[in-house]
């Protein structure tokens, strides 16, 4: 059975932090550094109270309102975060209660990053070829910024919080063609958050900082940004020539790439490393950031507002774990 995405909403948290506010905080930075760094001018940040399950919700009703979705056709939820309610029950029993949906309805988290949304949908995929399902809500969700500590401007800069609701049905406007997926545990150490799991569950209070005034902290988030970069410049080049060999398909076929929206240097050094024409590749980050694993989502929702979502679509995430995928989508 095909599997094809039928719809794709987002939601994006009240509360916004500007790149002026920023700098009101960091005054050794200008806004134009922050904004020619990394591409962001605002991003969207969860209140004190608000969850990744909550932004979810808020997606999936924006979906169902949206798109004239019956939710009660919906059968399966998987929701990706790595910022969960509770360590148990998983946050996807949780969302499924919220919306109405039926209790016949499956519904299970699982912990991904930026790679997140090209997984789910490979799962997705397989749920409805097995017969499992006929309508799956694939939810990402992610609220980096309470991970992160006040003082670290670099990730503060570059981290926007949000949530995409996508619907993964047997008709649609994107068939989700073959993939590409890979792993390496070996660069775990380079993007983590030690505390607060059961091998480290009380805060390590190990905060220092460098001579520029940037900490690091076992007990916040932690990125080795040369190390993800190295891995990124060497991962994604070849999940780009083993998806479209996977697809048989050459590069010149693909009408728009949509990658993991990271930051703006990083993207560029991709897009002319690969050899991809600035005209097919998509940019969407300046208002919103590097939203984790909604970045895939929300970009293809804008694409497809402005009406550039046609033909051969070709998504890429990398990131956390370490961990990257790759598909192709064929739109019409």
């Amino acid at each position: 059975m095909n599997a094809y995405i039928k719809a794709i909403s987002y939601f994006l948290p009240e509360k916004i932090v500007t790149n002026a506010d920023l700098v009101k905080e960091f005054p050794e930075w200008t806004v134009e550094k922050v904004a020619g760094k990394v591409g962001v001018h605002q991003r969207h940040i969860a209140s004190e109270g608000e969850t990744a399950s909550d932004m979810a919700t808020q997606a999936a009703e924006k979906l169902f309102t949206e798109h004239n979705i019956d939710r009660s056709t919906i059968d399966f939820v998987l929701l990706c975060t790595q910022s969960p309610d509770y360590y148990l029950p998983t946050s996807a029993c949780l969302i499924q209660n919220r919306l109405g949906l039926s209790t016949s309805c499956g519904a299970l988290d699982f912990n991904l990053g930026c790679s997140g949304f090209v997984y789910g949908l490979s799962v997705a995929k397989g749920l409805l070829a097995g017969g499992i399902a006929k309508n799956v809500l694939l939810l990402t969700a992610e609220t980096y910024s309470k991970h992160i500590h006040p003082k670290d401007k670099g990730n503060r800069t570059i981290f926007g919080d949000a949530s995409a609701a996508t619907l993964v049905s047997t008709d649609g406007f994107a068939s989700i063609e073959n993939f590409s997926l890979g792993t390496d545990g070996r660069g775990a150490e380079n993007l983590i958050v030690k505390k607060g799991g059961l091998r480290q569950q009380d805060a390590i209070n190990d905060l220092t900082f460098d001579e520029s005034g940037n900490p690091t902290s076992s007990d916040y988030l932690y990125m080795n940004g040369g190390e993800i970069f190295n891995f990124t410049s060497e991962a994604v080049p070849v999940l780009v020539d083993e998806v479209l060999a996977k697809n048989q398909l050459p590069k010149d076929n693909i009408q728009l790439f949509v990658f993991h929206q990271a930051n703006k240097y990083m993207m560029n050094y991709l897009r002319k490393l690969i050899e991809i024409d600035q005209d097919k590749f998509y940019f969407f980050l300046e208002n919103v950031g590097n939203t984790v694993s909604s970045t895939i989502p929300i970009a293809l929702y804008e694409a497809q507002k402005e009406g550039k979502l046609k033909g051969n679509v070709l998504i890429a995430g990398f990131g956390v774990g370490y961990s990257w995928g790759a598909t192709v989508l064929k739109c019409r």
